[in-house]
């Protein structure tokens, strides 16, 4: 397998954009991306187009990339679709990587897109609701309680492991509000995020409650945006002039009926561990999949950075906010920077990747070497139905 870095990189805003179409935002994050690696359009040789709901939400059941992609400078290039519920960006860039570390093409885009705001918002909890077996639905409403019609099914997922996890652990409400308001912290630094506001702990705490423990700013928005990054060989970056990443291990994983929580993203990171060759005590910053507050946690610990029970210590600690020892979401992550499903695994690696190019501004972590996203989505119950889990490294 050849080396492979990521030679630039590009994302929309995220937020609420009823005027603005999936073909221009798709359009304005693979120009930034092509920009920022000085690459030129006609050397992309392939293109993996990640979206999760536009069959439900935009009736376009088939063919999404080649239609959104038709105005933009990629129109044309060979294409294929990815679908692999909130892990689909992540899992793209899997497939542009393995095009590229098999020598099969020396250039690959992975690009994601999404629009979740529409008018009638049970047309969109209903669209999330399709992450899950179909012919298990009843038998989920019952086991979890909850309302699809009046909120994602998801929150109650998320509210369910967050429960399990207060009484695995002894984390208590405060603690998932102080992951919020860490995280909305990095966001307020963030311009393309989708919320700019810090929150104090009482706003964490007294906002509406969605499910369980959570209230409305411990959730992810859902929202619009784009995001992409070009994926090529050092060499071809070094002759563009691009400032390159490495790509030091990506995997993904697919759950399995009746396996227990947590399994998955745990396995997935061992694998993408490996394949980097390293631990993960050499991971100096994370963008983790914060659907909801308490999963920062959750996948901390999932992913070896710390011990079970532990996660809370560090966050109370500092040592997981910007400027600590392992900076967790300096994005704002899922929760304030936004969770456009398609996009969010991409625009993971659009922030670390510019971390580790010193881009960041005011959220800059200095004296970064090693970097880890890390996407997950679906349930097929107790645990996720995918995973992905990537590494990058500085050149």
């Amino acid at each position: 397998m050849r080396d492979v870095v990521i030679a630039g990189v590009g994302m929309t805003q995220f937020g609420k954009m009823p005027d603005r179409s999936l073909k221009s935002l798709t359009s304005e994050a693979v120009d930034e991306a092509l920009a920022d690696a000085h690459a030129d359009p006609e050397e992309a040789e392939f293109v993996y187009f990640s979206n999760v709901a536009g069959g439900r939400l935009q009736e376009q059941d088939a063919i999404r990339g080649q239609v959104w992609l038709s105005d933009s400078v990629l129109a044309g290039v060979p294409l294929v679709n990815v679908e692999n519920a909130c892990a689909s960006g992540s899992t793209a860039v899997h497939q542009a990587w393995l095009s590229v570390a098999s020598g099969a093409v020396d250039v690959a885009v992975a690009v994601g897109a999404e629009k979740l705001h529409v008018p009638d918002k049970a047309r969109a909890f209903k669209a999330m609701t399709s992450g899950v077996d179909q012919d298990r639905l009843e038998e989920f409403a019952s086991l979890l309680g909850g309302d699809s019609t009046s909120r994602s099914m998801f929150m109650d997922i998320y509210a369910r492991f967050a429960l399990d996890y207060m009484e695995r652990t002894g984390a208590t409400r405060e603690d998932f509000a102080r992951v919020s308001v860490k995280n909305h912290g990095h966001g307020a630094l963030n311009p393309k995020a989708h919320y700019g506001v810090s929150l104090t702990l009482e706003d964490v705490l007294s906002a509406r409650e969605i499910s369980g423990p959570l209230t409305l700013p411990m959730c992810a928005p859902m929202g619009d945006g784009a995001a992409a990054v070009i994926i090529t060989t050092p060499e071809r970056a070094h002759a563009w002039g691009a400032e390159p990443v490495r790509l030091l291990g990506v995997a993904i994983g697919s759950g399995k009926v009746g396996t227990a929580e947590g399994r998955l993203v745990t396995e997935t990171a061992r694998r993408a561990y490996e394949r980097a060759g390293i631990t993960p005590v050499d991971v100096d910053v994370v963008e983790c999949h914060d659907a909801t507050a308490p999963a920062e946690l959750i996948v901390m610990e999932q992913l070896g950075l710390c011990a079970e029970g532990e996660a809370p210590k560090l966050l109370l600690a500092g040592e997981t906010t910007l400027g600590g020892r392992l900076p967790v979401n300096p994005s704002g992550g899922l929760e304030s920077k936004g969770h456009p499903l398609g996009a969010t695994g991409i625009a993971q690696l659009v922030e670390l990747a510019d971390q580790l190019r010193h881009r960041c501004g005011d959220r800059q972590i200095a004296n970064l070497r090693i970097a880890l996203a890390e996407n997950a989505g679906g349930y097929l119950g107790p645990d996720a139905a995918a995973a992905a889990v990537v590494i990058l490294g500085s050149i």
